[in-house]
């Protein structure tokens, strides 16, 4: 393994943020190492790389310049190999999973795991981390008011496994912070991005086009993935530190949001507001198929009650310290379902 004088570290690169930031940090020149655990597909990167060059030769070689790491943020000796000589570190991976019974799972890689990089960052002297969280940690908005980084979390709130993971991953990066780490946290809604269409986002690209006649009363915040990318590097170029950002371009409601994709992947756009109730009945019996038969879950209650709920953000800081433009979503939309289109989902 060779190692350079400065080097970028970028965890989760096997992920739809991290392809897309090694991406963008590969064609601003710099020197890139990227974790992947044995079982990551790394085709799945070139597949991102390809919607921006086009070409799987100019593919290859950004491809080619990345230094690949096996690791896992989860194993501590496998992990410090991986930081040496590392000056900036991108913290992209995490475990997403609602279901209670993957806690275990979620609470390992997603506290433990951010632990680990952030004492590595500190014994290695790193200059800078970008900690990619979540509006799930957010804090709900009083009588309909929008949220923002100053809306607190509250532990009395019902909130999902996932999301309690996540704030406990931001503790841990606080917590590095009083031991003189520079960090800064990024907090994106919904991110919508090309590629990874079995998972996050894509998942919604792949139900719209095959067909969804209902919709629910819900909102929430979405963000283009390069957007998220865009004010990452920005921010770890920038003398902030110790800051967290909502990134949210826009608060939509999810008849809006379905009914937008719907329309860019030329199909009906849902007309029927389903009632939480419905849904409801149709967990449970989900749940007891699960405990019958051992069948995989499709609908969690958390994921009802998230359906249901109204959550605004409010980006407005994130605009003001980078004097930054988030990507009018219909354009972001008009992109992804292009994308989508053309991979033949």
């Amino acid at each position: 393994m060779t190692y350079f004088r400065d080097m970028i570290l970028v965890t989760g690169g096997t992920g739809l943020v991290g392809s897309h930031l090694l991406y963008s940090l590969l064609k601003n020149n710099e020197t890139v190492r990227a974790i992947h655990r044995k079982s990551s597909d790394l085709e799945a990167v070139k597949e991102v790389f390809n919607y921006y060059t086009g070409a799987s030769e100019a593919t290859e070689t950004l491809f080619k310049k990345i230094d690949w790491f096996e690791a896992d943020i989860t194993e501590v000796p496998s992990l410090s190999e991986a930081f040496k000589n590392i000056t900036h570190v991108y913290h992209a991976a995490a475990y997403i999973s609602f279901d209670v019974k993957h806690f275990y799972k979620l609470k390992k890689a997603n506290i433990e795991g951010t632990a680990n990089v952030v004492n590595l960052c500190i014994s290695n002297k790193v200059e800078k981390l970008c900690h990619v969280s979540s509006i799930a940690t957010m804090g709900a908005g009083l009588n309909g008011d929008t949220i923002s980084e100053a809306t607190e979390w509250n532990s009395e709130e019902k909130n999902s496994v996932y999301s309690i993971t996540k704030y406990g991953a931001e503790m841990e990066v606080w917590r590095g912070t009083q031991e003189g780490l520079n960090v800064v946290i990024v907090n994106p809604g919904i991110i919508l991005g090309s590629g990874y269409w079995n998972s996050g986002s894509g998942i919604i690209f792949k139900s719209v086009a095959k067909g969804i006649p209902f919709y629910t009363i819900g909102g929430i915040g979405i963000v283009d993935v390069q957007d998220v990318v865009k004010v990452m590097i920005a921010l770890m170029k920038s003398p902030v530190k110790n800051e967290r950002f909502v990134l949210v371009s826009k608060s939509i409601y999810y008849k809006e949001l379905l009914t937008e994709i719907a329309l860019q992947l030329n199909k009906k756009p849902p007309r029927k507001k389903a009632a939480k109730w419905v849904l409801t009945v149709f967990s449970k019996l989900d749940w007891l198929s699960h405990i019958l038969f051992r069948s995989k879950r499709k609908l969690l209650k958390s994921t009802v009650n998230s359906l249901y709920k109204i959550s605004f953000y409010d980006a407005c800081k994130i605009e003001k310290e980078l004097d930054f433009q988030f990507t009018p979503y219909p354009k972001t939309l008009e992109r992804v379902s292009k994308n989508f289109l053309k991979k033949g989902n």
